[in-house]
């Protein structure tokens, strides 16, 4: 299919399809958006009006039985993701799929095993993309000895301020739509495995501090999908890992990842994605220049169409690294529920 044109349908139009991946597919010679199912005719119809995409379905099943299109881009939310997948490979399309990959580890296996079924067919899952502009340095580092022996990472990020009981409901913050995803415990983990690799096992603490919370029509919901966690880990590649996130700390410190070795010490910034470094040899940290052709950037679109091109292959994301994740964060709730430290994989 290198010279052949690729026919794109989108399921699910949020945010992040418009400003993202429709632009994104547009600058690329030789696609075509050709067709849209939002959750309304009428919301799909507003997408086809503003992006000049030709057919508008009035349900997913009808755009996947249609003959139209390709390959499939998903844009639900997580609740839809296993479904989707699962009936866009039995249709013979390729498929994309938004983060985070699924509800559990469970229907994260069943996406592996169904892709895996059609090897002719590229499934990708949109990447954690925070760190992509640091993550080919602090692999050579890592991989170059800077660290000397890997010892510890930590992982520290607040999302909000005090506890507000005021703030409206997000979807996020329904199990029925985000299963066992938790706040962006998912997304920093892919990155920390691009790094040091998966952990090997878990054991958690999570609370919720606001357990209910209305939504857009003054109806209360009771919230089970954690506000703070603390997470330890053990990492298959030697280290110890320590992870708090939290929406709830007030006057919080700021957001970074230290990842310490027998040698040396790196830490990131997060709000501003800077990396700093300190050998023994030094006083303090100093900042490390990331030189522009280490610089990782957004090309979602592009690795996705070459993937089906059979120019290059997935990496940013595949299946196997969403499994990874969709273990992990089931293995949080299960450690926080049991108790246990419950070990990996699941």
């Amino acid at each position: 299919m290198h010279d052949d044109k690729i026919k794109i349908g989108f399921i699910g139009a949020g945010g992040n399809t418009k400003l993202k991946h429709i632009p994104g597919f547009q600058k690329i010679e030789g696609v075509e958006l050709v067709s849209v199912a939002n959750r309304s005719i009428e919301s799909g119809q507003k997408i086809s009006d503003e992006f000049g995409i030709p057919n508008v379905y009035a349900n997913w099943q009808e755009l996947l039985e249609a003959d139209d299109c390709d390959a499939i881009c998903i844009g639900t939310w997580p609740y839809l993701h296993s479904t989707l997948v699962l009936e866009s490979l039995a249709n013979e399309k390729h498929v994309l799929t938004e983060a985070r990959m699924a509800m559990n580890a469970s229907q994260a296996h069943e996406m592996l095993a169904a892709s895996l079924a059609h090897p002719n067919l590229v499934s990708q899952i949109v990447p954690a993309p925070h760190t992509l502009k640091l993550d080919q340095t602090i692999q050579d580092l890592i991989q170059n000895g800077y660290l000397g022996e890997l010892i510890s990472v930590e992982l520290n990020l607040h999302e909000g301020n005090f506890v507000d009981r005021n703030s409206n409901l997000h979807w996020r913050h329904n199990r029925d739509l985000s299963g066992f995803n938790i706040m962006q415990l998912g997304i920093w983990y892919e990155a920390m495995m691009r790094w040091v690799g998966p952990a090997e096992s878990v054991i958690a603490l999570t609370k919720t501090h606001v357990k209910y919370r209305k939504d857009e029509n003054e109806k209360s919901h009771h919230i089970t999908i954690p506000d703070h966690i603390e997470i330890l880990a053990e990492l298959a590649s030697g280290p110890t890992a320590r992870l708090r996130l939290s929406t709830v700390l007030g006057h919080a410190p700021s957001n970074n990842v230290w990842i310490y070795g027998t040698d040396a010490t790196l830490m990131i910034e997060a709000e501003t994605m800077t990396l700093f470094g300190g050998s023994k040899k030094d006083s303090k940290l100093k900042k490390i220049e990331i030189p522009e052709d280490k610089q990782g950037s957004w090309r979602v679109e592009e690795e996705f169409i070459n993937a089906i091109r059979g120019i290059e292959p997935v990496t940013h994301t595949n299946f196997y690294d969403g499994v990874r994740y969709m273990e992990f964060t089931e293995a949080v709730t299960r450690s926080s529920q049991t108790g246990m430290k419950i070990n990996l994989p699941l």
